[in-house]
């Protein structure tokens, strides 16, 4: 949907109707109901090398109420559709937790079985339903935890709950705007004035770089996803890289901090089915690097013993064609293997507190960045 332009609910509506008439179709019919959803096995997991991001292939799975092994999916996932259904006649929302206990009741007084017993049961099939209707689950009236913050030079239309509500993301201190786990739906960004985005990974470097007043310095939209980015956090970041603002990623140096930015750079393998819109192929990768161990003296007191679990992860990346199409993070990857550490994005605080305002300047003013 289009940035500041509601989903459009009875669009949606319609299409959950379609998605339970075609089931009826068939009952009355007298055929197994059944319903076809993208495949997200990882071998329909391909990686667009033109556009940049992961996504999904062509293969099709289907979904069939006479068939012993799927028949509690179907089940499932028609409660969930028909849910979702409800929430969007009520116009009201929840969380994904909050449909997972709108749906945790018995299927009957004889029979000791509840539709969902976990939650980790409900939330593959919201996936599923997504990629079989071609709408995010947030268009859904589906929501998630918020996890991530921004400060910078703009301004964010919140048109919710029937108000309109603006809000100057340059005026909110400390504490900075909390990005919602929904940024398209009746939300604009207005007014956005930065050279660019930074995404530092970790809430308490943001911290310092907020006092600091670094985004007023250098003008720029300072974000922290506070680890792995959330799907609201990728999408934000996607849409301000639409308003033509170069995206530059400050993470740990290791593999896990290398592999937050890989799934804000080209999506992640889970989401591939709404690749294209949380993937930001245009990002570049500041620091810290293994590199950074030759150019600055001091980190090589900081290093950090990699842990067994750091260096398989480290493995599996070199692995994926996405990655290792480029020669740097090769190279970064079996610096990591061969040396058997691993660098925080703290440790640029060692020499004084503003070091890392003068590191990321540099890198930026430099090029001194990886693809």
């Amino acid at each position: 949907m289009k940035d500041g332009k509601k989903a459009d609910s009875k669009e949606v509506a319609q299409l959950l109707k379609g998605f339970g008439k075609d089931i009826a179709r068939d009952i009355h019919a007298q055929k197994s109901p059944k319903f076809k959803t993208m495949s997200r096995t990882k071998s329909n997991i391909i990686f667009n090398k033109k556009e940049g991001y992961l996504t999904l292939g062509k293969a099709t799975e289907e979904r069939s109420f006479l068939n012993v092994a799927q028949t509690k999916r179907f089940m499932q996932t028609v409660a969930i559709a028909s849910k979702c259904n409800k929430f969007l006649s009520e116009n009201l929302h929840t969380s994904i937790r909050g449909l997972f206990y709108q749906l945790k009741y018995s299927l009957g007084e004889d029979i000791d079985e509840n539709i969902f017993s976990e939650q980790a049961e409900s939330n593959p099939l919201i996936e599923d339903l997504e990629a079989s209707l071609g709408v995010k689950r947030e268009s859904l009236n589906l929501t998630a935890n918020r996890k991530g913050v921004l400060a910078g030079n703009m301004k964010v239309l919140d048109r919710y709950g029937g108000e309109e509500t603006e809000t100057n993301t340059a005026k909110l201190g400390r504490s900075g705007w909390t990005i919602p786990s929904d940024v398209d739906n009746e939300i604009e960004f207005v007014d956005v004035k930065a050279k660019y985005v930074l995404v530092v990974e970790k809430d308490a470097l943001w911290q310092r770089l907020n006092e600091d007043g670094f985004w007023k310095k250098e003008n720029c939209i300072l974000i922290s996803p506070q680890g792995q980015a959330a799907r609201g956090a990728r999408r934000l970041i996607r849409k301000l890289a639409d308003n033509d603002l170069p995206v530059y990623v400050f993470n740990d140096g290791d593999a896990w901090g290398w592999y937050i930015y890989w799934t804000i750079k080209t999506g992640s393998i889970n989401l591939a089915y709404v690749g294209s819109e949380i993937a930001t192929p245009e990002a570049r990768f500041l620091g810290v690097t293994m590199s950074d161990l030759e150019q600055y003296d001091f980190l090589k007191k900081m290093t950090l013993k990699a842990s067994e679990v750091d260096l398989k992860r480290a493995q599996e990346m070199l692995g994926y064609p996405w990655i290792n199409q480029h020669k740097e993070w090769e190279e970064e990857l079996k610096l990591v293997l061969k040396l058997k550490v691993k660098l925080e994005q703290d440790t640029l605080q060692g020499p004084r507190l503003t070091f890392v305002d003068e590191y990321i300047k540099d890198k930026i003013k430099n090029k001194e960045w990886l693809p």
